[in-house]
């Protein structure tokens, strides 16, 4: 099972390494625009799921969104303690 920390070290090896075929390097070179408008969309479908379609499939778009938050911090460079100084 992943951990937020396992997943930010998983992206960022990616974000590094830059394999053939990542989703995740799909993403970082699409840039901050297009990472921001995945933001706003699985915040939309976290949302609508909690309102109308139950804990699973609300905690499906809760990684999801969690995912896409990562991807910018990495393309913005922000590390977890960035993230954990305002926790």
């Amino acid at each position: 099972m992943k951990t937020f920390e396992s997943l930010f070290a998983e992206l960022s090896s990616k974000a590094e390494q830059r394999p053939q075929g990542s989703l995740t390097l799909d993403e970082l070179n699409k840039g901050t625009h297009f990472i921001g408008k995945k933001i706003v969309e699985e915040a939309g479908e976290t949302w609508v799921a909690a309102e109308y379609e139950g804990a699973d499939r609300t905690a499906e778009e809760m990684s999801q969104l969690i995912y896409h938050l990562q991807v910018m911090m990495i393309d913005r460079g922000i590390s977890l303690d960035d993230i954990y100084r305002y926790l």
